[in-house]
């Protein structure tokens, strides 16, 4: 089989899948380097910048490159065609030996590059996936995509409350009922409260210098919430990276500034500005009312739920979040919760269309 010492993919990758995954590698194990070209417009909903960013996580053995290329799309106009190399050429200035795509166009991006073009899977027979397949259905390409695509794309639903208020029981009930749907959705995790996890350590560490002391002796401290929001988002990431199209999560970093002011009796701005890098899409705030309160040995505020509860209010209408309400028996909070959350997965993606070509 030829080899090649320059090759080039180009593409939208919007998003990128199975089938452009295959020709990168392809072409990677047919050259001596490979650069990867992502053109976006300004029109599409994903940055440039993400869609470079997943593709040289996916690829480390290439070099990817972007471009803005806002230029219409006409295949058999050639002034058109000299403005596209124009972007193209401006992003990837060395000599190209070899183009390889699976489109029609390709022998004419060959020739205009000066170079061989190379012809892979056309006809999309080991992966039958397209971009327009997976913005119009992520849910049926989900098993195309990969780690990092899956991770944006996924729905991440938080429950929230204060103490002893059936977080964690609701968080997993309803990673069991989206299982339970199989398929793809056989995959949906759940995401764990780490403070809880700090909590547990930081009592066991007490009590290896004083194996009397109880919750009462703990004392928290500003610096410690920003390391606890910091990991409840690197699990999260993590889940949503392995899962299927939704994910829920026990807390998150927003939850963590409502946990300090609880605590320290301020607000933490460096809580505040994890919270702010969240891609969380729904929370679900479960009513402290007609939930007995649990000592489970790290509680002491059933005093201070009804205001906790309404400060989690508050600040989610605050700050424009999207909110449901869980009240009533565990069976009528599971409904609730799963109305909502199949509200927001039928609104879909929204993935906006690419330039359109002209014929």
């Amino acid at each position: 089989m030829k080899r090649y010492g320059h090759g080039l993919v180009l593409g939208k990758f919007y998003p990128p899948h199975a089938g452009h995954h295959h020709l990168v590698r392809t072409a990677r194990d047919r050259c001596e380097r490979l650069t990867v070209l992502v053109c976006a417009s300004s029109v599409e909903s994903v940055p440039l910048a993400e869609r470079v960013a997943w593709m040289r996580e996916i690829h480390p053995d290439s070099l990817v490159v972007g471009a803005v290329d806002d230029i219409p799309v006409d295949l058999h106009d050639p002034d058109v065609w000299a403005a596209h190399m124009a972007v193209f050429r401006a992003a990837v200035p060395e000599q190209v030996d070899a183009v390889f795509t699976s489109e029609p166009y390709g022998e004419e991006l060959g020739r205009r590059f000066g170079a061989e073009a190379v012809c892979v899977d056309p006809d999309r027979t080991l992966f039958p996936v397209s971009g327009t397949a997976v913005r119009k259905d992520p849910v049926g390409c989900w098993d195309h995509l990969e780690a990092p695509v899956r991770a944006a794309l996924t729905r991440r639903v938080v429950v929230l409350g204060a103490e002893s208020t059936g977080t964690t029981t609701m968080a997993r009930a309803l990673a069991e009922h989206y299982r339970n749907r199989g398929g793809v959705w056989a995959r949906t995790r759940y995401v764990p409260e780490y403070g809880r996890e700090f909590s547990e350590l930081k009592l066991a560490e007490l009590r290896d210098a004083r194996p009397e002391a109880g919750w009462e002796d703990v004392t928290f401290h500003t610096e410690d919430f920003p390391l606890i929001a910091l990991r409840q988002a690197e699990l999260e990431e993590e889940a949503a990276r392995a899962g299927s199209p939704v994910l829920f999560c026990d807390t998150d970093a927003f939850a963590t500034t409502i946990w300090h002011e609880r605590y320290m009796g301020t607000t933490s701005p460096a809580v505040g500005e994890i919270a702010a890098h969240g891609r969380q899409h729904l929370w679900l705030l479960t009513d402290h009312r007609g939930v007995d309160f649990e000592d489970d040995g790290l509680r002491d505020g059933e005093h201070l739920r009804p205001w906790m509860t309404a400060r989690f209010l508050t600040q989610l209408a605050h700050t424009g979040r999207r909110t449901a309400v869980l009240s009533g028996p565990h069976e009528e909070r599971l409904a609730a919760a799963v109305a909502a959350v199949d509200a927001l997965l039928a609104e879909g993606w929204d993935l906006a269309d690419p330039l359109p070509e002209r014929r």
